[in-house]
């Protein structure tokens, strides 16, 4: 594998030269929501590398090797020696169709020697819970699933995603990783902190909180947020829930805010509550964040195992960028530290992260966590993928 990449602060034809010399065959760039209504962006990606195919998504902030940008590209080439890939796509209607997204996006991606899938998805007005549900009731549990949902600079309005020349606000993307020569990892840890009683969701329809306790679930959560409150949809990104198990413990699961409703008193999270589940109120120390971010890189370099060059995806959440402010590098830092000079990192900050429980195959959406996805190769040299 031989990994280039080069961080832009506008399209630059001539600063992608140096990416192409490697001949990629998967091109992967992260980049703010504006690139994509710039009818030259796909162009400028395609005239550069003409053979490869070429993914975008746009984001909440940037992740590259050097740290973390803010109105920039991002753009990583990938010269695959002996792993195979496939690149898959759908349309999305909308919510309702969240499931059934998953399972077709899936369906073109199964086949016995499939090893991994790497999900990019748009990231509003969908239930990442029933995306990821969807794919998973097509490739079974024993695939490791990961990826991210598309972010918009905090705004939760409109996400873009691009693939080859095609740009639009309705556009899912999965990568299938297939054969032996496949070496794929995975870690994802938050570092948030609970407090507050546990209180029950007495009315909740899939990824709507309509009540806690029997009492409208915003008129609680207004209570706890104090002055914050005023600040609302935007400060909830600051204070996530803890969706806790029937026994009132912990289950590693995060639900961060999407948005609220002042007629009915209901909050709009990013994946699916429980219906008389237990969730608490968190929030979180830049400190704690950046550790959370080290344990997610430990526990996928305990599963990682390379001939040569590899690289790491990782999708952050834009919540916990707006806790770090503009010490938001460190948890980058502390990826690379423990993956070393060999890895090569890109990502970008999410509006929800696409993984399993740390080193199952369990896969679920996550909020407010980083979560890292690292490849590899093994083996001789064989026919390369798409």
């Amino acid at each position: 594998m031989q990994v280039r990449q080069t961080v832009l602060s506008a399209l630059d034809a001539a600063a992608l030269t140096p990416l192409a010399e490697i001949s990629p065959n998967l091109v992967l760039v992260f980049a703010a929501p504006a690139f994509f209504t710039n009818t030259a962006f796909a162009t400028v990606l395609a005239r550069a590398f003409p053979q490869a195919r070429r993914l975008a998504l746009s984001t909440a902030g940037e992740i590259a090797g050097q740290g973390v940008s803010d109105n920039s590209i991002v753009v990583t080439a990938i010269r695959f020696e002996h792993i195979l890939f496939k690149v898959a796509s759908t349309d999305f209607a909308g919510m309702e169709d969240s499931a059934d997204a998953g399972r077709r996006l899936a369906e073109q991606l199964l086949a016995p020697d499939l090893k991994a899938v790497l999900l990019l998805s748009q990231g509003v007005a969908v239930n990442g819970s029933e995306l990821i549900g969807g794919a998973v009731s097509v490739l079974g549990k024993g695939i490791p699933l990961t990826g991210g949902l598309a972010g918009d600079n905090g705004a939760f309005t409109r996400t873009w995603a691009m693939l080859d020349e095609v740009v639009s606000d309705r556009l899912m993307l999965a990568v299938g990783f297939y054969g032996d020569a496949v070496s794929f990892a995975h870690g994802s840890f938050g570092g948030w902190q609970s407090f507050g009683p546990a209180r029950r969701a007495t009315k909740a329809a899939g990824n709507v909180l309509y009540e806690l306790d029997g009492e409208p679930a915003l008129a609680i959560y207004k209570r706890y947020l104090g002055e914050y409150a005023k600040d609302l949809p935007a400060s909830g990104l600051l204070f996530p829930f803890a969706i806790l198990s029937h026994e009132r413990e912990e289950t590693g699961l995060i639900r961060t805010l999407l948005g609220i409703d002042e007629a009915d008193g209901s909050l709009t999270l990013a994946g699916d509550i429980p219906q008389d589940g237990y969730l608490k109120l968190m929030h979180a120390s830049t400190e704690a964040l950046v550790d959370g971010a080290e344990a997610a890189a430990q526990a996928a370099s305990r599963m990682a195992r390379a001939d040569g060059q590899s690289f790491a995806l990782l999708i952050s959440c834009i919540g916990r960028k707006l806790v770090m402010g503009d010490r938001v590098d460190e948890e980058v830092e502390a990826v690379g530290a423990v993956f070393g000079q060999g890895c090569a990192l890109t990502g970008f900050y999410s509006n929800g992260e696409i993984s399993p429980f740390l080193e199952t195959t369990e896969c679920k959406l996550h909020n407010q966590t980083m979560t890292i996805t690292w490849l590899g190769e093994v083996g001789e040299v064989g026919e390369v993928g798409e």
